[in-house]
């Protein structure tokens, strides 16, 4: 079952309650509009094994969802949980590519070097300058009988579920949280730089290949999907072709893989996950450039996101793009 009152909360940071030895979560103060709402960012897992959090944070976070969340208004917004629009997906929303997560402990002696110190970093920048928090979860309250039990405000209310929401083992005790276009995090927009930074986590035990549908994980003992097809690569697509006539847009594909790959049942997805399917082959050492018929997957000028899947609709490469990619008519991006 999908989280429930999955969104946005958008506001200023006026406090923070780094987590410390002994807490599983950083605890940030949100002022919305003179709403108070706390946010509780995991920095560790209550699981026996594996408890530290995965983590990666993008520093220079340059993707089409931030022009779409600019947008929504002060406080918390419910989203739609698909694609094409302002909910997160580590896995189909190509935020970053997820096998750089890196293990991180929550606390540990010294500067920088622990995933509070990570999270402090930039919500203590943010405090001092001027800049918008956005953060992507799961909301509770308001809390009319009782104050918040970290900042003390009255009523209690705010954001959690702020890591992804996909791939927990099925069975298990948080299968039911599973669900696509649903996953947690949080961005940082400083204003005066126009510089955007994302914070993602994940916990150890979540699969990073999960159902279209369900968000359960797929297991890897299946036939046919073997990951060695993830060597192919997008390197360039032309979006915005001169006189921009639908069945002009490209991509171009590169197979740096020792044999070749069958691309039949393959598909190229564009940002509402509008299915291009593909056929023939790419050799080894092989560019191929694909010609999008304009019927099926298309490439917004405003910015979105390309995903190529296999035959079984395994996720193989996927990037995205800005409006400000797609300006220059008749030329190519280069990913």
């Amino acid at each position: 079952m999908p989280l429930k009152n999955y969104g946005v909360l958008k506001g200023k940071v006026v406090g923070a309650k780094p987590g410390g030895a002994s807490s599983n979560h950083f605890h940030v103060l949100i002022d919305a509009a003179g709403v108070s709402y706390r946010i509780a960012i995991n920095v560790y897992s209550q699981s026996t094994n594996n408890r530290d959090l995965q983590f990666f944070l993008a520093e220079n976070f340059q993707h089409p969802i931030t022009s779409q969340v600019k947008s929504l208004p002060v406080g918390f917004t419910e989203v739609a949980q698909q694609p094409d629009g302002q909910a997160l997906d580590f896995i189909r929303g190509n935020l970053f590519d997820i096998n750089q997560m890196a293990v991180i402990p929550r606390f540990q002696e010294g500067p920088d070097n622990d995933l509070n110190d990570k999270i402090n970093f930039y919500i203590d920048r943010a405090l001092r300058r001027e800049a918008t928090l956005y953060a992507f979860g799961e909301t509770w309250g308001p809390e009319n009988d009782r104050p918040d039990q970290y900042f003390s405000f009255l009523p209690g209310r705010g954001i959690h579920d702020i890591h992804m929401n996909q791939g927990n083992p099925n069975p298990g005790p948080h299968a039911w949280q599973n669900g696509v276009w649903q996953d947690g995090g949080f961005l940082i927009h400083f204003e005066p730089e126009n510089n955007w930074v994302g914070y993602f986590l994940k916990f150890q035990s979540q699969s990073v290949h999960t159902d279209d549908l369900t968000g359960h994980p797929i297991p890897f003992d299946q036939p046919n999907l073997p990951e060695v097809r993830k060597g192919i690569r997008m390197l360039a697509a032309l979006i915005n072709p001169i006189g921009n006539d639908p069945g002009l847009e490209k991509i171009l594909l590169f197979n740096p893989l020792p044999d070749t790959i069958s691309l039949n049942g393959w598909g190229i997805l564009d940002s509402a996950e509008k299915k291009e399917t593909l056929s023939g082959t790419l050799a080894s050492g092989e560019t191929k450039t694909i010609t999008l018929s304009g019927r099926n997957a298309q490439l917004s000028n405003r910015g979105g996101l390309i995903t190529l899947i296999d035959e079984n609709g395994l996720k193989i490469h996927g990037v995205n793009y800005t409006e400000q990619d797609a300006r220059a008519s008749g030329q190519w991006l280069i990913f």
